[in-house]
């Protein structure tokens, strides 16, 4: 199974080699119980084990062992942050990993294929699913109960109902 996202490094961090992380998790105290990520940079996956994790403002401060200098640490910028499934937290009933929902199909409730999930946002108070169709139009959907009826992960499916005016 394929690793998950977790983040992405945006900079460096002072001059003792942090990098500075936006974080895609819904819960960034997620970071404190990791042990090692994996890093995917120029299309290369290196394992760095972390040595000390910390916050600012919206952003993971993280401390790779063996990484002591900005210059070290400069490398790593806009890379992204992985981690294996075993390292995931457990999920809560109706809850999904993105990585696991992307290229579904997506159907309404009356059987008609809308496309293929391309990608899911957060606007803050809920998913927006973005549905590519056929003809490369892309249809936004909330993640709200009245909107999508149904996910099935093992057969990469979605039914949604389509209330009036969304699309």
């Amino acid at each position: 199974m394929k690793n998950l996202e977790i983040g992405q490094i945006v900079n460096t961090f002072g001059i003792k080699g942090y990098v500075k992380v936006n974080p895609w998790v819904n819960d960034v105290t997620r970071f404190d119980n990791l042990k090692k990520v994996y890093i995917k940079i120029r299309k290369e996956q290196q394992e760095l084990e972390i040595e000390e994790v910390k916050y600012h403002k919206n952003q993971v401060l993280l401390k790779f062992k063996g990484i002591e200098t900005i210059e070290q640490a400069e490398v790593y910028r806009n890379a992204i942050l992985e981690i294996s499934r075993e390292d995931a937290i457990p999920l809560e009933e109706g809850e999904y990993f993105i990585a696991d929902l992307l290229e579904s199909q997506v159907f309404t409730d009356e059987g008609e294929k809308l496309g293929i999930l391309e990608d899911i946002y957060n606007t803050g108070s809920s998913d927006i699913y973005v549905v590519k169709n056929e003809l490369g139009k892309s249809i936004l959907l909330p993640r709200i109960d009245d909107v999508i009826k149904e996910i099935d992960v093992e057969n990469k499916k979605i039914v949604v109902h389509l209330l009036e005016g969304l699309i």
